[in-house]
C-alpha cells in the first residue's frame, strides 16, 4: 500500500508475511520493498521514520512477527543539486583550472545520505559558481579524490573539464608514471620492527558492516608504503606510539586506515579500525590521554600533494602544516620521551 505522507512523500505500508528469512525489520523490509536499499532504510530505521505496532522503532535488529503492519515514511527526495553555501575554505592555491584546500576536521567531501548539506561541494559551488556545474557529476562537481570526513589536509579540485579529466588520469595512475604524490602523516599505536614497509593487501566491503572495509581476497587492489619517522613512549618507557609518513600507490576508501590495522598498527583515535586498542591509552602519560580524548578522530593528515598541472603541465607540490589538534598530540607524545 502506497500514499502521500505529511511530508510530501510517501508512506509505505507492507504487513510480515513470516517468509522473509529473517524476523529482523531490516532485512524484512528490505525483501518487502527491494525498491529501497538497505543503507537507505536502515536511515529511514534510524530517523524514527518506520512504525511497527504503533510505534516508531529506531533499531534495524528489531524482531517483527508475521502478521505486523509495518508503515515506513519516505520524505520528499531532496533537490538533486547541491546549493552554494558560505562556508569558509582555507584555498592553499588557486587558478582558472584547479583550486587546493586544506580540509578542516568535520567537512564533508560530497553530499550523501545525512549529509545533504555544509558540504566541501557546497563550499566549492558557492565559491566556484557555475563553473563547477557538471564537471564529474551533479552530486560531486569537480571531485577527483576524497578524504574521509575527519582526515584533514590537502585536496585538489577541477574548476573546468579539461582539468577534470587530466586529474582523474592522474589520481588514476597515482605516480607508477607520472608526477603525482599524495603523503600523509599518521600517528599509530605501537613502534613497527622495522624502519619502512609496503602493505599490498586487496580491499572490499566489509563482509558483516556495510560501512567499512576490510582486507579481503578477492578486492581491489590496495598498496601504501610507509616509513618510521619517529617512536614515542609510555609510562614506565614503553613504546606505546609512532608517527608514519605514507605514501599511497592506490585509492581505496579507507585505505591507509585499512591497511594500518591489517598490520596491527591503527590509528590512534580511530574508532572504526581501532577499537579494540582504547585500553593503549592507558599507557600514554597524562598529556597524552588529554590530547588524545581532546582529537576525537583518526590520526590522519594529508600533508604532500604534487601533481602535474592541467594545462601548462607544470610539476607542482604543496605542503600542509600539522592541524593544532595534531600539534598537541605530537607534543604531549613527545613530551612522555
Amino acid at each position: 500500500m502506497e500514499q502521500r505522507s505529511t511530508n510530501g512523500g510517501q508512506r509505505l505500508e507492507v504487513t510480515v508475511g513470516g517468509d522473509e528469512g529473517s524476523p529482523r525489520l531490516d532485512r524484512v523490509l528490505a525483501v518487502l520493498r527491494p525498491e529501497l536499499s538497505r543503507s537507505r532504510l536502515k536511515a529511514l530505521i534510524l530517523a524514527g521514520s518506520v512504525t511497527a505496532r504503533g510505534a516508531p522503532i529506531r533499531d534495524p535488529a528489531y524482531h517483527v512477527a508475521a502478521g505486523d503492519t509495518i508503515t515506513i515514511d519516505v520524505p520528499e527526495a531532496a533537490p538533486p543539486e547541491p546549493l552554494g553555501e558560505d562556508i569558509a575554505l582555507d584555498i592553499v592555491y588557486e587558478d582558472d583550472d584547479i583550486i587546493v584546500i586544506d580540509k578542516p576536521k568535520g567537512l564533508v567531501v560530497h553530499p550523501a545520505a545525512g549529509h545533504e548539506t555544509g558540504t566541501l561541494v557546497n563550499a566549492l559551488i558557492a565559491h566556484c559558481g557555475a563553473s563547477l556545474s557538471g564537471i564529474g557529476g551533479v552530486r560531486r562537481p569537480g571531485i577527483v579524490h576524497r578524504l574521509d570526513k575527519d582526515t584533514t589536509g590537502l585536496m585538489v579540485v577541477a574548476k573546468n573539464d579539461h582539468a577534470h579529466q587530466s586529474l582523474t588520469a592522474q589520481f588514476a595512475d597515482h605516480g607508477r608514471t607520472g608526477a603525482m604524490q599524495r603523503g600523509y602523516v599518521a600517528f599509530i599505536w605501537g613502534v613497527p620492527n622495522r624502519q619502512r614497509g609496503t602493505v599490498d593487501a586487496p580491499i572490499d566491503r566489509h563482509p558483516h558492516a556495510r560501512e567499512k572495509m576490510a582486507v579481503r581476497e578477492g578486492g581491489r587492489e590496495a598498496v601504501t608504503h610507509w616509513e618510521l619517522q619517529a617512536a614515542y613512549q609510555g609510562r614506565g618507557g614503553k613504546p606505546v606510539a609512532s608517527l608514519l609518513a605514507c605514501q599511497l600507490e592506490t585509492g581505496r576508501t579507507h585505505q591507509i586506515r585499512v591497511h594500518l590495522a591489517h598490520i596491527g598498527h591503527p590509528l590512534m583515535g580511530d574508532a572504526v579500525y581501532g577499537p579494540h586498542f582504547k585500553t593503549k591509552a592507558g599507557q600514554l602519560g597524562t598529556q597524552g590521554k588529554e590530547a588524545l580524548t581532546a582529537l576525537g578522530r583518526q590520526a590522519l593528515h594529508a600533508y604532500l600533494l604534487a601533481l602535474e598541472h592541467p594545462r601548462t603541465g607544470e610539476f607542482l607540490h604543496w605542503e600542509a602544516p600539522l592541524p593544532e589538534d595534531l600539534l598537541l598530540l605530537k607534543s604531549a607524545l613527545e613530551a612522555a620521551l
